[in-house]
């Protein structure tokens, strides 16, 4: 597909067809990089989606227990020193 830069506001954008947006899942945030002059343009990435399944999960296991469970009573620092 061949387009246009065309200017918007004090900016530059091109329209893309919206079959184009349906094949390829873009939503609402893309993320655009610069690799070798070519812009690419990707549905934009959440750092942390899907932890709260994972969290669930976990609990289900059993596995979201404390580790080092001395550590947190070897210490009243909080209750002391820290103001609330």
């Amino acid at each position: 597909m061949k387009t246009r830069i065309i200017r918007i506001g004090n900016s530059q954008g091109i329209v893309i067809r919206e079959d184009y947006i349906q094949q390829t899942g873009l939503g609402e945030e893309v993320e655009l990089n610069e690799k070798d002059r070519e812009i690419i343009i990707r549905s934009a990435r959440h750092p942390r989606q899907g932890w709260d399944e994972a969290f669930r999960e976990m609990a289900k296991r059993g596995d979201d227990r404390l580790l080092d469970e001395r550590a947190s009573h070897q210490s009243n620092w909080d209750d002391a020193q820290w103001e609330w």
